[in-house]
């Protein structure tokens, strides 16, 4: 399935410029030649030929601006049904994998000669991985709500640190077994914030999940969460391969991953990073990045301090009626 749509990407571009290549040819060839007719018209200095001059340079750069604005075109289109068949490979290895591993321990728990003990693994793992199934469809379901803009956020007064631990138990649960540092810090007496709890754990949760999928085997990776005057910051860091500061705006775009290279070794849709600065957007907030190949990645959830009038509304929404 894999090679197939790769070879339906590849003759998408194939058709894609052809199309623009002969577009090019009917364009130019014709331009051209109606550009030296209207000069000579021009040239001649006779009012007919003026006219018509003038009436051939502008139908000319008609023809300029209707090829420049076919070739943009076409070029957007070529562009979104990559971007639509890299997203079916994607989210095809992603679903497949998990069903996979469904399917064989499945097929295991059917036999007559398990023992306990290979039960016992086969539940474990047939959770883990229904777990992970469904946290693939969740997210290809909430970035759709996004990009539709229908996904509300529910807004509440809540604290750094509620935040925090909700987002250390969501990450914990799902990397039950697997090797990982995990090193919490919460500054004391932190304000308090007016955001949509779910997305922002998820959002944090996502930062967690990079930072063990793009580090070695001896992980270590760090959640603190500070405040100034102005802003309240998450900061997930790590010691893994680290990400080129070219690509460093890049990496927020939808479906975009580094090196697709790592896509065989490494799973992901290329979403999880979008899927966060639509959150803390959402929230008037950013996302800051600062990494560099090989010395690891720091990224920087930016939210703005709520004043006390809103804090002050805040309360007043939630106190019991």
């Amino acid at each position: 399935m894999m090679s197939g749509l790769v070879a339906g990407s590849e003759g998408y571009n194939r058709g894609f410029q052809r199309i623009g290549y002969l577009l090019i040819l009917l364009v130019i060839v014709p331009t051209a030649m109606l550009m030296v007719v209207g000069i000579l018209m021009l040239v001649m200095q006779e009012e007919v030929g003026v006219l018509f001059g003038l009436l051939v340079v502008t139908l000319v750069g008609c023809l300029v601006a209707g090829g420049v604005l076919s070739l943009v075109y076409l070029r957007r289109e070529a562009k979104l049904s990559k971007l639509q068949l890299d997203f079916v490979s994607k989210v095809s290895h992603e679903l497949r994998t998990p069903l996979t591993s469904i399917r064989m321990f499945a097929e295991m728990l059917q036999r007559d000669d398990k023992s306990s003990e290979e039960t016992e693994v086969c539940l474990r793992v047939l959770q883990e991985e229904t777990l992970r199934l469904s946290e693939r469809i969740e997210r290809l379901l909430d970035w759709g709500r996004m990009e539709a803009g229908r996904h509300v956020y529910q807004l509440r007064l809540d604290s750094v640190r509620a935040i925090v631990n909700e987002a250390v138990e969501a990450f914990d649960a799902t990397h039950v077994g697997r090797p990982h540092a995990l090193d919490v810090e919460v500054e004391p007496n932190l304000p308090e914030l007016i955001v949509d709890r779910g997305a922002l754990v998820d959002a944090v949760v996502n930062l967690l999940n990079n930072a063990v999928k793009y580090s070695g085997d001896d992980k270590s990776i760090a959640l603190r969460a500070s405040a100034d005057a102005r802003d309240i910051r998450l900061v997930v860091s790590d010691n893994g391969i680290g990400i080129p500061r070219r690509e460093h705006k890049r990496i927020f775009q939808k479906f975009y991953r580094v090196d697709e290279r790592l896509s065989r070794v490494v799973e992901g849709s290329g979403l999880g990073l979008a899927i966060v600065r639509h959150v803390v957007s959402g929230h008037g907030g950013r996302v800051e990045v600062d990494s560099d190949v090989g010395h690891g990645s720091r990224f920087t959830i930016v939210l703005p301090r709520p004043s006390e009038e809103q804090l002050r509304e805040a309360r007043l929404e939630g106190a019991p009626a």
